[in-house]
C-alpha cells in the first residue's frame, strides 16, 4: 500500500493530514499495521485532553505485541474514532480512511513538528 501524498508521517510511523479549521487527523500507517500484524485493542487519548508532539498518547494492541501510539503535533484531541475503538480491525484494514485514530486541534505556538512527506517516508522505510 502506497503512503498517501497529502499526508505527513512521523518516524514513529503515524500519519496526520492537512489540518483543517486548525484539526488534524491522526492514524498510524500501513507499514505500522501490518507490523503489528492484527490490532484487538485500542487505548486513545480522550477528547479534550492534551497531547505533545512525539510523547505518547496512547497504545495498541496487537496478537503480537503492545506498542504505543506517538502524537505527530501538540494540541488538543478534538474526537476519538468510536468505530476503530469499537473494530480494532479497522486500523489494519483501513490505515488510512476508516481506521483514523483521533484528531487533534493543532498548537501553532508549539511549533512544526519534525514530519516527513510521502516520498521522505518511504525512503526512510527502505533505510
Amino acid at each position: 500500500m502506497s503512503n498517501p501524498e497529502q499526508l505527513r508521517y512521523s518516524k514513529e510511523h503515524e500519519w496526520l493530514s492537512p489540518a483543517e479549521n486548525g484539526v488534524a487527523t491522526v492514524g498510524i500507517t500501513a507499514h505500522a499495521a501490518e507490523a503489528l500484524g492484527d490490532v484487538v485493542f485500542l487505548e486513545l487519548p480522550r477528547a479534550g485532553s492534551t497531547v505533545r508532539a512525539g510523547q505518547t498518547c496512547g497504545e495498541l494492541e496487537s496478537t503480537k505485541s503492545v506498542s504505543d501510539l506517538y502524537s505527530p503535533v501538540s494540541g488538543e484531541v478534538t474526537e476519538v474514532n468510536q468505530n476503530a475503538v469499537t473494530d480494532p480491525s479497522l486500523v489494519n484494514s483501513s490505515p488510512f480512511e476508516g481506521g483514523w485514530l483521533f484528531k487533534v486541534r493543532v498548537d501553532a505556538s508549539a511549533g512544526d513538528p519534525e514530519l516527513l512527506t510521502a516520498e521522505e517516508y518511504t525512503e526512510f522505510l527502505s533505510e
